[in-house]
């Protein structure tokens, strides 16, 4: 058995959620951070054109990543278990059939977004005013895809080896270079759009050099030619837990594409500027509750595959208890300070010519009040967040799959195509809190059903 994941099955749960939420939590920072400052560097010296750009681009290349981030969770759900029941050959055999379904996946996906380039980024919502510069970001981003898809995979798999740590770094030095290299691209060498595209690049070969580094010469795993070998029984159960993960990324870009259309429809692109503001903050702001639910996922898989249900119990109290407080600290903070927030993301400078000024003092006026409503309902999501991990984290694919949809999918989609019929924008941004109130109240149900007889064993 591996040596370092068997502590997930000894030391006190507070202290291996703290040991596993804590670089998860920073590793998420750092990377929310990136995209933060990457969208602050292309709305203060490219414009707010730039920001509509990015947040279409975002839709198909993260969708072609969350492959390998699905891949990731789900078959490290099986690794977890694996390695807690003591079988360490089905747990290489697991990793190996990972990295050759993502690298497959996500190429053969890389590839035909490449071919289709014009007519996706029209699909995906780029009016004719940002079109050319979404265009030539989605182009070469797509360029590094497979290797982002790749570390997405990587990451979470050293995670399940309970080595969260270097999950973090895994994270940090990528973040750290794309800002050092969107700054040196966009503002020293004036490249725009395209620097920001290559500084995205760089960041992704970054990430994949230290992930391929990781597991060379340091992970347990250690990776043998015939692992590759696609076994029919792994995948099968490998893709029914990662489905899970595929489809809430799914849908959630199906989201994305519906609150573009939205947005134009029933506003304008300074709209889809200001959502893409929001959803840069809704990741950096969650970075600590995402954190705590990564970090439970694996405790709460080797566990279960160890049969000690009651620290199964004990590791949802904890993390429903933690996160709960990052929670309403995060909500307090929003209320608080959105129009300070939202003044990171732009530019009043005087070399600004007056319709760039005009914009950005628009989106000022907007983006506030937005931001309050769809942090409305922050304080209540972790039952929901924790609720759907703790099916993914015991193999119970079908519930895992049916309550991560209840947000996006089941509630705020259907939200989305009708309030703003009846009141416009301003229907878009209060979709996001209904859909979290009812999500968490289904979620919550099934949750303590599934405790109850799932755990009762001690």
């Amino acid at each position: 058995m591996a040596k370092n994941s068997t502590k997930l099955g000894t030391e006190s749960i507070s202290t291996l959620l703290v040991q596993q939420a804590v670089p998860a939590s920073i590793g998420i920072l750092v990377m929310s951070l990136n995209m933060i400052v990457d969208t602050i560097f292309v709305g203060r010296w490219i414009g707010s054109m730039g920001i509509s750009a990015i947040t279409v681009v975002v839709q198909p290349t993260f969708f072609i990543a969350a492959i390998g981030l699905a891949l990731g969770i789900g078959g490290s759900s099986v690794l977890s278990r694996a390695l807690g029941a003591g079988n360490y050959n089905k747990a290489l055999k697991v990793f190996g059939n990972q990295l050759s379904l993502t690298l497959t996946i996500s190429g053969a996906l890389a590839i035909l977004g490449l071919v289709f380039q014009d007519s996706l980024i029209e699909f995906f919502g780029a009016a004719p005013a940002f079109k050319e510069l979404a265009l030539t970001y989605y182009r070469i981003v797509l360029y590094g895809i497979v290797m982002l898809a790749l570390c997405m995979m990587g990451n979470n798999v050293i995670r399940a080896e309970g080595k969260p740590k270097f999950a973090m770094y895994a994270m940090l030095l990528p973040a750290i270079g794309n800002i050092i290299m969107d700054y040196i691209l966009i503002k020293v060498y004036g490249m725009g759009m395209e620097g920001a595209a290559w500084a995205t690049f760089i960041s992704y070969g970054i990430c994949f050099g230290f992930i391929f580094w990781f597991f060379v010469f340091k992970s347990e795993l250690r990776l043998k030619s015939k692992s590759l070998l696609l076994d029919t029984k792994l995948v099968k159960e490998i893709a029914g837990l990662s489905f899970v993960t595929l489809a809430r990324q799914g849908v959630i870009a199906v989201l994305g594409i519906l609150l573009i259309r939205v947005l134009i429809a029933h506003g304008d692109p300074l709209d889809v500027a200001s959502y893409g503001i929001i959803s840069r903050m809704l990741m950096f702001a969650l970075f600590p509750v995402i954190g705590v639910n990564q970090g439970f996922l694996p405790i709460a898989g080797y566990n279960y595959g160890a049969r000690q249900y009651g620290r199964v119990r004990e590791s949802i109290q904890t993390s429903i208890k933690y996160s709960g407080i990052l929670a309403l600290v995060i909500f307090m903070l929003i209320m608080a300070f959105p129009s300070s927030l939202v003044s990171l993301f732009i530019s009043n400078a005087d070399t600004l010519d007056a319709d760039t000024l005009a914009n950005n003092a628009e989106i000022m006026r907007r983006t506030p009040n937005a931001l309050r409503w769809v942090f409305a309902a922050t304080p209540v999501i972790v039952i929901q967040l924790i609720g759907t991990s703790y099916f993914q984290a015991i193999g119970k694919a079908t519930p895992a799959l049916l309550l991560g949809l209840t947000k996006q999918g089941f509630f705020l989609i259907p939200l989305l195509l009708l309030l703003p019929n009846f009141i416009g924008v301003f229907g878009v941004w209060v979709s996001f809190p209904i859909a979290d109130v009812l999500s968490t109240l289904v979620t919550g149900y099934f949750l303590q059903k599934a405790v109850k007889t799932d755990l009762a064993a001690t």
